[in-house]
C-alpha cells in the first residue's frame, strides 16, 4: 500500500497514508525525504522547505501561509499555518466551462411517480407538525394507527418529521420555517401527509395552508389539535383517509434523469478531499450526463474555493448569484460579528484539516465538474435539471434538511469521523477512509477508503452507482434501519 499521495504537480505537501515517525525517510523516484516531526495519517507534510509567509498549496491552490520558516520533512499543520481568508470580496466573472464525455446509457431505478408527474423514491406516511408542541401527539396518533389498521402497506413507513420551531419566531426567521415545513409537506418521498397544528402558535395551520399552493387533496389532510376533543382520533381518522387513498401505490420503471440527489459532507478528515468527496463528483457528473441533478450546499465550506465555483457559472446571472451567495453568507458572519474562518471544528483539524481553504477545497470536490446551473435561496426548490447551488449553513442537520426540503430524494453524505444521525430523506453515509466503515458499519453505508488502495477508480463509480440504484428502489440505507431522522430549520434572529 502506499505510504503518502501527491494530489496535484503544483502542491508543495503530500497527504500521509500512515503514521511516520520524525527521522523516517520517505524515497521514491520523484522524492526523498526525512521526516522532521511525527506525522500522523491524513495530515500534510513539507516537500520542500517553505518560507515564512510563502502559500501552502494544496489541492493546487493555497490552502493559507506558513507562519515561519517549514523545512523540507516537516508536519504542516495549525501551529504554522494561517489561513488566507478575509471578509467580503469583488469578483470578475471568467468563465471556464469543463467539458467530459461521459457515456449515456439507459439506467432506470424502481420509484413512485406522482399525480402531478413528480417522483418519489419512497412511499412514506409523514405527519408534519406546525409547531414542535405537537410532537408527541404526533406520535401517539401513529401508535393508534399502526395498532388498528396492522400492515400499513403500500406505505413503507410512518413518520412525524420533528421540529422544535413554529412559535416564538419573528420575520424571516419564521418564514424560513413556513417554508420548509412547506416544502416537506409536498416532497414526492411523502405519499400521504397530515399537517398538524396545535392552534395558537405563530406558524398559523390556514396560512401554511394557503402557502402551499396546488397539493394533492386525497393524500393531505390538516388538523387543529385545539379545535377537536380528541386530536388522537382525529388525527387517526386522517391517516385512515390517507391510507384509502395510497392503496394502489406501486413502484414503476424511472429514468435516472429523474434522480435529484443532495451533496453534503460532515466531520471531514484529510482523506475527505482525496477519496469520498471526489467520488460524489465523479458521481454528479455522471447523473448530469444523464440527464439528472445534484445540488451542493454548506456555503461557509465554498469560503476559498468560491471563485472555482464562480468560473463554472453557466452564464453571469448565475455567476452575480454565486457571488451574492459567498458575500451575503460572510455578511451573516460578521453582521454577528463573528470571523468567517472559524472552521475547521476540532474533529477535522484532528483528521488532517488545518484551514477553512483546506476544507473548502476537498468539500467542494463533491460538485465534480459540471456546469453550474442555477443557486438557490434557503429554502428553494429545485427548478433546473444539472448542478445547482442552495443556500445553507455547513452544520450538518439543518444542511441536510435543506437539501430535503429544496426536493432532493437522497443525501449523500461523506464523512472521515463518522456520523450516525439522517436527515427526513435517506441519508447515505460513505467513508473516506476504510478503518472507519469496519469500525462503524451500522453507520456508513460505502466505503470510498477503498480509493487509497490499487482499486480503479471507475470500478468504485460503478459499484456507488449501482447501490444508488439499489437505494432508490428501496433498499434502505443505515438512518432509515435504526429510524435516526431529523428536520433541522435554520434558526437566526429573535426567539419570543
Amino acid at each position: 500500500m502506499r505510504e503518502f499521495i501527491s494530489i496535484d504537480h503544483r502542491d508543495n505537501v503530500i497527504v500521509a497514508l500512515k503514521n511516520f515517525n520524525k527521522g523516517e525517510r520517505i524515497s521514491d523516484q520523484d522524492l526523498d525525504i526525512i521526516l522532521v516531526d511525527d506525522v500522523i495519517k491524513g495530515h500534510k507534510i513539507a516537500i520542500r522547505d517553505i518560507p515564512s509567509g510563502e502559500d501552502i498549496i494544496k489541492y493546487g491552490y493555497p490552502i493559507g501561509h506558513a507562519t515561519e520558516f517549514i523545512p523540507k520533512g516537516a508536519h504542516i499543520h495549525t501551529h504554522n499555518t494561517k489561513t488566507n481568508l478575509d471578509d467580503l470580496e469583488e469578483y470578475e466573472f471568467q468563465q471556464n466551462l469543463i467539458e467530459k464525455q461521459i457515456d449515456k446509457r439507459p439506467l432506470t431505478f424502481k420509484g413512485y411517480r406522482r399525480e402531478n408527474g413528480d417522483v418519489g423514491i419512497r412511499n412514506e406516511l409523514w405527519i408534519v407538525p406546525t409547531v414542535g408542541c405537537v410532537n408527541g401527539i404526533a406520535e401517539m396518533i401513529i401508535q393508534e394507527f399502526k395498532a388498528e389498521v396492522g400492515d400499513i402497506a403500500p406505505f413503507e413507513n410512518i413518520v412525524v418529521l420533528k421540529h422544535q420551531y413554529g412559535c416564538s419566531q419573528l420575520g424571516d426567521d419564521h418564514e424560513n420555517t413556513k417554508i420548509i415545513l412547506g416544502n416537506a409537506v409536498k416532497h414526492p418521498n411523502a405519499g400521504g401527509v397530515l399537517v398538524m397544528g396545535l392552534g395558537c402558535e405563530n406558524n398559523e395551520l390556514p396560512e401554511l395552508r394557503a402557502s402551499l399552493g396546488d397539493y394533492n387533496q386525497d393524500r393531505t389532510r390538516f388538523l387543529v389539535s385545539q379545535e377537536v376533543s380528541n386530536e388522537i382520533d382525529a388525527g387517526v381518522q386522517a391517516l385512515k383517509e390517507i391510507f384509502a387513498a395510497a392503496k394502489d401505490d406501486k413502484r414503476e420503471d424511472i429514468p435516472l434523469s429523474e434522480l435529484k440527489i443532495g451533496l453534503k459532507c460532515g466531520g471531514s478528515d484529510g482523506f475527505s478531499g482525496i477519496t469520498a468527496n471526489p467520488l460524489l463528483g465523479r458521481f454528479s457528473d455522471f447523473l448530469i450526463a444523464q440527464g439528472g441533478t445534484t445540488v451542493l450546499t454548506e456555503v461557509p465550506e465554498m469560503f476559498g474555493a468560491e471563485k472555482i465555483l464562480m468560473e463554472r457559472a453557466i452564464n453571469e446571472e448565475v455567476f452575480h448569484k454565486i457571488v451574492h451567495l459567498i458575500n451575503d453568507f460572510k455578511q451573516y458572519f460578521i453582521d454577528y460579528k463573528q470571523p468567517i474562518y472559524e472552521n475547521p471544528s476540532p474533529g477535522n483539524k484532528d483528521g488532517g484539516i488545518t484551514t477553512l481553504e483546506d476544507k473548502s477545497l476537498g468539500c467542494t470536490q463533491k460538485a465534480g465538474s459540471a456546469t453550474i446551473v442555477d443557486v438557490l435561496k434557503y429554502g428553494g426548490i429545485i427548478k433546473e435539471k444539472g448542478l445547482n447551488l442552495l443556500s445553507s449553513p455547513g452544520n450538518d442537520l439543518v444542511a441536510s434538511s435543506a437539501l430535503g426540503a429544496s426536493g432532493c430524494h437522497m443525501v449523500l453524505f461523506t464523512t472521515g469521523r463518522g456520523t450516525p444521525f439522517g436527515s427526513f430523506v435517506p441519508t447515505m453515509k460513505i467513508s473516506t477512509n476504510t478503518a472507519l466503515f469496519e469500525n462503524k458499519r451500522h453507520w456508513i453505508d460505502f466505503d470510498a477508503g477503498r480509493l487509497l488502495e490499487d482499486v480503479s477508480p471507475d470500478a468504485v463509480l460503478e459499484d456507488f452507482v449501482q447501490y444508488i440504484i439499489r437505494v432508490a428502489s428501496g433498499e434502505q440505507v443505515n438512518n432509515e434501519k435504526n429510524n435516526f431522522r431529523e428536520l433541522a430549520i435554520f434558526k437566526t434572529g429573535v426567539t419570543l
